[in-house]
């Protein structure tokens, strides 16, 4: 792929290696124009190739062979090859989970979830991203927290997995959502990097419509993303409970960040009418579908106004805090939340048989199934 397999070692004059991946074209022209790189007038026509092709071949533009070599030193792009498993479970298809190993040994999961086909009849797909190697929230019922965080990943290696998908796998990547390993508004910087690079028309050229952030709530950030002015950008937040007693037990972030706080920050951050706010409830039989539960969650709903309540079915994991709820009990709660008045999906289970699942990234290599070759 055309890219030193330890970029960090190597720099140029001009200073060390920087990841292409990381640079919409806006940035990858400043960085030309601080290293004083000749043939800055084929950086559009160089930068669009790189992503279309995922190699990175100056000299195909026409830049003569020590132009091309300096570009070269001052920069890297490099695809993970990662191993995939494929789940057979799912009326549309499989699911599959791919383990990717990072430059430094770093490894995180990036899971592939079937969709609808659209009006022309081709399988569409949603790319979950991972944003960190590990995590520090801690929630009580995922698996990634259980080893703590290991390191932020750069807006390249955000990139990279999508580009890997497309380019290595043939997935076809309609949507992607930020809720792999790691809790993205933690990693804000190199978020709203990769953010910028994937809704580059020239590069990635996702819309804004087709990208999803999902957070287990940190306030100052929430206001943060509502800052770069993505109107149409999709967020959604991990609740699970209804209170703060509960809320706390389940995931640490609520010790620091109760949720009046929280609520008032979502509250704040539609930027259109038309916008809707994900609202994601991990249901866990016994600890948070007691009576009451539910009419308590339709009451945060109603102060967050448009929002829609995920209830996602538990998925155990290595050290389960509980079982895997009954789908009497999923429908018992849906139902409760309509009743309240609130809109509601249940999410259906995807992976759960390779731990690709929500709550499952990162808890074993490849539990519960066989490696397939690429």
């Amino acid at each position: 792929m055309n890219a030193d397999p330890s970029p960090s070692l190597c720099s140029s004059r001009s200073g060390p290696q920087t990841d292409l991946l990381g640079l919409d074209l806006a940035a990858f022209r400043a960085e030309l124009r601080a290293r004083g790189l000749k043939a800055q007038g084929l950086a559009a026509e160089v930068w669009t190739d790189a992503f279309r092709r995922g190699v990175f071949e100056p000299e195909r533009a026409g830049l003569v062979p020590k132009v091309a070599a300096a570009w070269r030193e001052a920069f890297f792009l490099r695809l993970p090859v990662p191993r995939k498993l494929i789940s057979e479970d799912g009326e549309l298809g499989p699911t599959e989970k791919a383990l990717v190993a990072m430059a430094d040994g770093a490894e995180i999961e990036m899971v592939r979830i079937p969709m609808p086909p659209g009006p022309d009849g081709r399988e569409r797909t949603t790319l979950c991203v991972s944003s960190q190697a590990g995590c520090r929230m801690g929630c009580a019922f995922c698996e990634t927290g259980r080893g703590g965080l290991v390191r932020n990943l750069g807006a390249g290696e955000m990139v990279a997995q999508v580009l890997a998908a497309r380019l290595l796998f043939g997935w076809n990547v309609r949507k992607l959502v930020f809720m792999g390993m790691g809790e993205p508004l933690d990693n804000f910087d190199g978020l709203s990097a990769a953010l910028r690079v994937l809704l580059d028309s020239r590069g990635p050229a996702f819309s804004q419509e087709r990208i999803t952030v999902c957070t287990s709530g940190l306030p100052a950030e929430i206001g943060r993303l509502r800052g770069l002015g993505l109107k149409r950008l999709g967020l959604s937040v991990s609740l699970n409970a209804p209170d703060d007693q509960m809320r706390t037990r389940l995931m640490r972030v609520n010790r620091e960040h109760p949720l009046d706080g929280l609520v008032a920050a979502l509250a704040a951050y539609p930027q259109r009418a038309s916008f809707v706010l994900g609202v994601n409830y991990c249901l866990i039989p016994g600890l948070n579908d007691r009576p009451g539960d539910a009419a308590r969650v339709a009451g945060i709903a109603a102060r967050l106004g448009r929002a829609l309540v995920n209830v996602i079915p538990y998925n155990p994991g290595r050290a389960p805090i509980g079982r895997a709820p009954s789908d009497a009990e999923v429908e018992a709660f849906v139902s409760a939340l309509e009743a309240e008045g609130v809109p509601v999906r249940r999410r259906a289970t995807k992976g759960r048989s390779i731990m690709a699942a929500c709550g499952q990234l990162g808890g074993s290599a490849y539990g519960g199934g066989a490696p397939g070759a690429l």
